[in-house]
């Protein structure tokens, strides 16, 4: 399967299952999960598109300003982040990265959605024009005297509550829905999307009995052991 194959056949997930299946299958320890992003706006479906990334550093950067909104690809997740050193801070930089006027171009130019490790403002804008819309915070003022765009299509280091970083590259693939956003790796897609997929949907398929098994009176430890043991043949 291609990676645009890939990007539909996940949309009929949900952001659980997809980490489930990162944890279990690829023995990714935190599931892909991304914390504290909370869905602004949007319809609540599962929402999947692959990275397109746009970094964010201080005005006083040396870097010329880039032009990030005019040039989103059809379908693409837009990815929004500070740079590492201001993400070390964040008590400093209390602006908005994004705001209604962006949302509605990126709709125009039919994005899946934008998800954003700050502050984003103009929530009303946003739930207006119905483009989905995941961010850290919420603000009230622009920018441009703290921060500006420098560079799209790079990798951004995104770093985690736990001090951790993880990083965010062009082409991955991002799922995300109201319990949060996740990360597949692209290389792990095209190496093995197809296992991933199968094992997401005998997964969904073995949690489905068990939910039916609880509603029954069976206990729950009882129906998961029973119900997920053929999972273990997959990995």
């Amino acid at each position: 399967m291609t990676l645009e194959g890939y990007v539909v056949k996940l949309k009929d997930y949900g952001a659980c299952d997809v980490s489930d299946g990162l944890l279990h299958y690829c023995k990714i320890d935190d599931g892909g999960f991304f914390p504290d992003l909370i869905q602004r706006s949007g319809p609540h479906k599962t929402i999947v598109g692959p990275a397109y990334t746009v970094l964010f550093a201080s005005v006083d950067d040396p870097r010329p300003e880039v032009n990030y909104i005019d040039n989103i690809p059809a379908g693409a997740f837009m990815i929004i982040a500070l740079e590492k050193s201001l993400q070390e801070k964040p008590e400093q930089i209390t602006q908005a990265l994004y705001g209604g006027l962006m949302a509605n171009r990126a709709q125009y130019q039919n994005s899946a959605g934008t998800i954003v490790f700050g502050r984003v403002r103009d929530l009303g804008e946003h739930k207006e024009c119905g483009q989905p819309l995941f961010s850290l915070g919420v603000g009230t003022c622009a920018p441009k005297k703290a921060v500006k765009p420098v560079a799209t299509n790079v990798s951004l280091p995104i770093l985690l509550p736990n001090g951790c970083t993880s990083a965010i590259s062009p082409g991955d693939v991002l799922v995300a829905d109201e319990n949060g956003v996740v990360r597949i790796p692209k290389d792990t897609l095209l190496e093995s999307g197809d296992k991933l997929i199968n094992y997401i949907e005998q997964q969904i398929a073995a949690d489905t009995l068990v939910m039916e098994d609880i509603r029954n009176g069976i206990p729950a430890k009882q129906s998961q052991k029973d119900r997920r043991a053929a999972l273990k043949q997959l990995l």
